[in-house]
């Protein structure tokens, strides 16, 4: 009869052990981690100066994926502000960074670019032109919803960049050729 016992007692201290070392952390196991999209990346295009300087011309890119409006936004603006790889010209003016960005829900973009925006600008209304076009067409070409752009520099409206083309008021951008 003892040795009944003890065999019950060590088949049941074994059945014990088995479940908790082994069954039981199979079920409790936590789930897998989403997949890590921080590692990948986007294409995106980008408009600039043709070589001519009478229009724009588009290159594509690839940035890393970011998760925040402000972050996408703000690596596209610094990108054109380092200019084309190609044959071209940059129109931002140097040193342009984004401050804020707002989307509204109906497709309203306000951009707020750094003073060095305004205060860089050496051009005419040909070049002011084209800044405001590359901005806007380089916004809407990569951020679907944008329907509209509105671009204040230093968290104040500007009436315009050089004293040709008007930013008080949005662009729509099927308006920019």
């Amino acid at each position: 009869m003892r040795r009944w016992i003890v065999g019950l007692v060590v088949l049941a201290a074994l059945a014990w052990a088995g479940w908790t070392f082994v069954v039981a952390p199979r079920r409790a196991a936590p789930p897998p981690a989403p997949p890590d999209t921080s590692s990948g990346y986007r294409a995106v295009r980008l408009f600039f100066a043709a070589p001519t300087g009478d229009r724009l011309v588009d290159e594509s890119r690839e940035l890393p994926e970011s998760g925040t409006l402000h972050e996408r936004v703000a690596a596209l603006v610094g990108e054109l502000d380092r200019g084309p790889t190609g044959p071209g010209a940059a129109l931002l003016p140097p040193g342009t960074s984004l401050l804020h960005v707002y989307l509204d829900d109906e497709g309203l973009m306000t951009v707020d670019l750094s003073r060095a925006f305004q205060k860089g600008f050496r051009g005419g209304a040909q070049t002011e032109y084209l800044t405001v076009s590359s901005l806007v067409r380089t916004l809407a070409a990569n951020e679907v919803q944008v329907k509209r752009v509105l671009i204040v520099c230093g968290g104040e409206p500007i009436a315009t960049l050089g004293g040709h083309v008007p930013l008080d008021r949005p662009y729509d951008v099927s308006e920019m050729p």
